[in-house]
């Protein structure tokens, strides 16, 4: 009711209001651990340091659960992002409840009215979309911000054009070449997705490829981009050019009890050899259900197929299961390899990343290689592949051939 008087009593003055969201991290745990006697207790008293912080003209109030909100009239963005900021701080100090002390952490959304909206579901909605988003960045605050608004016409239009963009082959792989260090020769090439949409342009994969997991897309996107690489694949072996190709696969790939079979499907289609298709996964993907995870990548290995941890040291993985996984590679994190000649402490994690997976009897892959001093120094390090810009940038397939063959003269 305070927010829609405000919101009406703006469309007469032409001014404007915020709304701040507030929930509590991981408050579940508190209630679980300690009862919800307790956490009662202990919302009461986040109630009160709320309160003590605002004037008789605003508006706190608990909206539910652990969530609460805080309606301030006639701020700025920067009043708003100052009221966040003195609301985190006012709950940093320990609570004690019990004879317990607890910290509690919290994230805060923040949505402006009319900026944002003029309507008092829409308004909550939008503070709500930001709350998730400090979530999910761990930074205390947000502001909405409509591109990270999952409910937004763009998103959807997006989903509804990536479905039609898979169905009739509007998407196009692009190649980065790998090299071994010790050779100079090309071992094979990482296939990535790329989408020209026809009204927004050219769409980066971290932002369609997150959006096809969250709709279920990811399973019909995998499939198009492994059929076409092995399509090219089997091409360029036609024109003499065998080298295997490495596809990327998300959790939900890893958790389709289908995927090994389709796989096999499409080789069979294209004859190619198992063994020129690797698949990249991460370590977070594979970590999200071991079990599950372990049975997919058996059957995978069984066939014949590579297998590479993408993006190593940057998940959560044991090295007691990444010992029993039957994997073929490991690929250092680009954020450890590009200040290696600069940041000891990155050449350390490097060095010994490359001793783990020579131990293990594993390939060792540096991605992100920029220049010639990050590749001498890979090589001085005992690395055996590389990829990056300094060799290559993506390329289409047929600009790659042209690469390959130029290479293939020079050495």
């Amino acid at each position: 009711d305070r927010l829609q008087g405000t919101i009406l009593s703006k469309r007469c003055e032409r001014k404007g209001c915020a709304l701040l969201l507030m929930d509590l991290d991981n408050f579940k745990e508190i209630n679980d651990t300690l009862g919800h006697h307790n956490g009662d207790i202990l919302l009461q008293e986040i109630g009160l340091r709320l309160l003590n912080l605002f004037q008789n003209t605003d508006t706190v109030a608990r909206m539910g659960g652990d969530e609460f909100a805080v309606l301030l009239d006639e701020v700025d963005m920067e009043n708003a992002v100052s009221a966040a900021g003195r609301i985190l701080q006012a709950i940093e100090p320990p609570f004690v409840i019990e004879g317990l002390t607890l910290q509690v952490d919290a994230s805060i959304g923040i949505a402006f009215c009319p900026e944002h909206g003029e309507d008092t579901d829409l308004l909550i909605q939008r503070a709500e979309v930001a709350m998730y988003m400090a979530k999910k960045f761990v930074d205390g605050y947000r502001i909405f911000d409509p591109e990270h608004d999952p409910y937004n016409t763009r998103r959807l239009v997006i989903i509804s054009d990536l479905r039609r963009a898979i169905d009739n082959n509007q998407l196009s792989l692009y190649y980065q070449p790998k090299i071994d260090l010790k050779t100079g020769d090309v071992t094979g090439v990482e296939a990535l997705a790329r989408w020209q949409h026809p009204a927004y342009g050219f769409i980066p994969p971290d932002q369609f490829i997150p959006l096809a997991e969250q709709s279920g897309l990811i399973k019909p996107l995998t499939l198009w981009v492994l059929n076409e690489a092995l399509r090219e694949c089997r091409a360029r072996s036609d024109e003499g050019i065998k080298i295997g190709v490495a596809v990327n696969i998300s959790a939900r790939n890893l958790q389709d009890v289908q995927l090994p079979a389709q796989i096999a499907e499409l080789l069979d289609s294209w004859k190619v050899s198992p063994d020129l298709l690797e698949l990249e996964i991460t370590e977070s993907t594979i970590m999200l259900n071991p079990e599950v995870s372990m049975d997919t990548l058996k059957h995978l290995n069984a066939m014949g197929i590579r297998l590479s941890v993408d993006d190593f040291g940057t998940g959560h993985s044991s090295l007691a299961y990444l010992k029993r996984l039957p994997i073929n590679e490991i690929k250092i994190d680009k954020s450890f390899i590009k200040d290696i000649c600069k940041d000891s402490n990155d050449t350390l994690i490097v060095q010994a990343t490359i001793d783990l997976g020579h131990n293990l009897g594993l390939t060792v892959v540096a991605e992100g290689v920029e220049n010639q001093d990050v590749y001498d120094r890979l090589a001085g390090l005992g690395c055996d592949i590389v990829q990056g810009y300094f060799i290559s940038p993506p390329i289409p397939a047929a600009e790659f051939k042209k690469w390959f063959k130029a290479r293939v003269t020079v050495y």
